[in-house]
């Protein structure tokens, strides 16, 4: 069967041939996940838009989603290159903690998953509290395939595991945490906090925070 990479999470997917042979000249970009469409010939829905916001301006314009927890995000652009990392804990809708950082060559999926080491690793074992991402292959690694990974000696069937250093640093975090939660947010959607952590993933592309 044929082999793609997709264009958001560069893992590797396949496509039956009948697909291929049905829509000539079409190069799968996108695996199931990350599908902007749901068949070759229908129109692509738009990404979302990067604003690259100070955190005052974030605070200033959103308001809406959850008010507390731990919120986590990647950046690269371009995907691989220069980007940043950030995540923000928020109780009763004020900052606890919050850090950033970045890194001068790496990918999103890097990003995504330092930003949730940086967030795990600043909580107590004892902590209560939700962890938000607004990536899903970063919550599908470490709440749904993890665990078989290490199973099988830290293998995956159809290749390798990438970024398999930072997996295992995350899922060994998040398992000392039995009582948080990992949870999908949607990106760009007008989520003060998760707003606020894209800010903070991407302070290494302006001059003010």
């Amino acid at each position: 069967m044929p082999r793609f990479t997709c264009k958001v999470c560069s893992e590797p997917f396949d496509v039956p041939q009948r697909a291929l042979d049905k829509y000539a000249g079409w190069t799968p970009s996108y695996c199931r996940a990350h599908s902007p469409r749901k068949g070759p010939r229908q129109a692509r829905s738009k990404p979302p838009v990067e604003e690259n916001l100070t955190l005052a301006q974030v605070l200033e314009r959103y308001d809406g989603g959850p008010q507390e927890g731990v919120f986590t995000d990647g950046s690269a652009s371009p995907n691989p290159g220069p980007g940043g990392w950030g995540f923000v804990w928020v109780e009763v809708g004020e900052v606890r903690i919050q850090d950033h950082g970045r890194e001068a060559h790496t990918t999103n999926n890097r990003m995504e998953l330092t930003a949730l080491i940086a967030a795990f690793g600043a909580l107590p074992e004892d902590a209560r509290v939700t962890v938000y991402t607004d990536s899903k292959l970063c919550v599908n690694t470490i709440e749904s395939w993890a665990a078989g990974w290490e199973r099988k000696g830290w293998k995956r069937k159809g290749g390798e595991i990438k970024n398999l250093e930072l997996v295992q640093e995350l899922y060994g975090l998040r398992r000392a945490r039995p009582d948080c939660k990992l949870e999908w947010i949607a990106a760009h959607s007008g989520n003060r906090w998760n707003e606020y952590a894209d800010s903070l993933a991407t302070a290494w592309a302006r001059s003010a925070l």
